[in-house]
């Protein structure tokens, strides 16, 4: 390619940024959200969230210089891409109210302030629509304006009241939807991850408002004989963008936040367990087996299922009296009483696998243990496993002689150990 074919300025209109990444984030949004609105797709809400993001998308296609350029060659009327990209713009405003309205008020309820607040929005910036397209039929606009449309034809009759229109009902419906969702963002009982999607969704709309103080700011300039087009060619353009990002984060994160929330959670639990796993896997002579495909959720119901599993059988070889003894000594030693219990289960646990390696099968004459707190417990009990200097130092103070405890520390009392007729693993509440 020569010097002289390259062209700077054809390359920027056809991958114009400040257009083209919010476009993109807009419409993985949509993506994301896609399913779900399919899915449940007669909840007012979803609906409003899908057309909100469609809306966006559009206007960040159509108003990008080279969409501008192809929609006026294919009808072959001069800037129509005009009245279309802020027909697209006023959509958006009003979508932008609807959501919040059905977000805040519940459309699904019916409530007859909630249709009247619809009502009132459809109609308005339906009604502003209209009136961008006659406007513009009234006009006299033949030079095409790829960029600078607003401010080269901020004085022209019909067209200088096309581009107050659109910004007017652009401005305020940002500053009705950016005041409703702050008061929103104060409200109680929000989670975080709602609560954080709102202070973006606001600073967007902020955002937004800005767009629109550049715009007029550089039309007014224009009606008083100076030049400060900048506002509009240079800054507004990045404004919409950084506020279309941020829009589109707003509406992601409470569903994408969540749902990795809840995945990291099930990461943990499944991480959580992995001790006493391996200690039932000692147990048992083996483990689950791997399988590629499974699910975290699927993963972790497995790896519970076979330590309770293994935990059942395993409880005829609980020695009752050592879980009361290790949770005396866990406490005597300093540890809370959710900690000491854990400590104790882990003891006994462990010295039920050393049992059962020693003799495969009790006495009969043992009576067999209720392992309902075990059961219950295998959370705790596996991050005790964890600290295996505790757990021996529970278990040396546990099984050694009451003569050798020190006397400045407490003694397990010989009343407090159960009789081996009344062997139970239940640990103490």
């Amino acid at each position: 390619m020569t010097a002289s074919a390259f062209d700077p300025a054809a390359l920027l209109d056809a991958v114009y940024v400040p257009f083209w990444i919010p476009a993109v984030v807009l419409t993985a949004a949509l993506v994301i959200k896609l399913p779900t609105i399919v899915r449940l797709w007669r909840d007012p809400l979803l609906r409003a969230v899908g057309g909100l993001l469609l809306l966006a998308c559009a206007v960040f296609v159509f108003c990008a210089p080279s969409t501008i350029a192809r929609v006026n060659r294919l009808t072959g009327v001069p800037n129509i891409s005009a009245p279309w990209c802020y027909s697209l713009l006023t959509a958006f405003c009003g979508s932008c109210l609807l959501l919040i309205i059905t977000w805040r008020s519940g459309l699904s309820e019916g409530l007859p302030t909630t249709r009247r607040a619809v009502r009132w929005v459809v109609g308005v910036y339906s009604g502003v629509i209209v009136a961008l397209w006659v406007l513009f039929a009234l006009a006299d606009a033949p030079v095409e304006r790829l960029r600078d449309l607003d401010t080269y034809y901020a004085r022209t009759p019909f067209m200088r009241e096309e581009i107050l229109l659109y910004l007017t009902a652009h401005a305020v419906a940002c500053l009705i939807t950016s005041r409703l969702l702050w008061n929103w963002v104060r409200a109680d009982g929000l989670d975080a991850w709602l609560r954080g999607g709102l202070k973006l969704l606001g600073v967007g709309y902020v955002l937004n408002l800005i767009f629109d103080a550049s715009k007029l700011t550089a039309v007014g300039a224009r009606w008083t004989g100076h030049d400060l087009d900048w506002l509009s060619t240079n800054l507004a353009p990045p404004v919409a963008a950084l506020s279309a990002i941020l829009i589109a984060v707003g509406f992601i994160l409470p569903h994408a936040g969540q749902y990795l929330h809840d995945r990291w959670r099930v990461h943990l639990a499944h991480r959580e367990l992995r001790p006493l796993y391996e200690l039932m896997r000692t147990a048992s002579g083996g483990g689950v087996p791997f399988v590629l495909r499974a699910t975290p959720e699927l993963r972790l119901i497995r790896r519970e299922t076979f330590i309770r599993d293994v935990l059942l059988p395993l409880a005829r070889h609980l020695d009752a009296g050592l879980a009361a003894r290790a949770h005396e000594a866990a406490r005597a030693l300093g540890h809370p009483p959710e900690r000491a219990r854990a400590l104790a289960a882990a003891v006994a646990i462990t010295d039920a696998v050393e049992a059962r390696g020693r003799r495969p099968e009790p006495p009969d004459t043992d009576p067999s243990p209720d392992p309902t707190t075990l059961l219950k417990e295998i959370g705790a009990v596996s991050r005790a496993l964890r600290r295996p200097d505790e757990i021996e130092a529970v278990r040396a103070r546990a099984t050694a002689p009451a003569e050798s405890v020190p006397v400045h520390e407490p003694a397990v009392h010989e009343s407090a150990v159960p009789q081996p007729r009344a062997r139970q693993v239940r640990l103490p509440e």
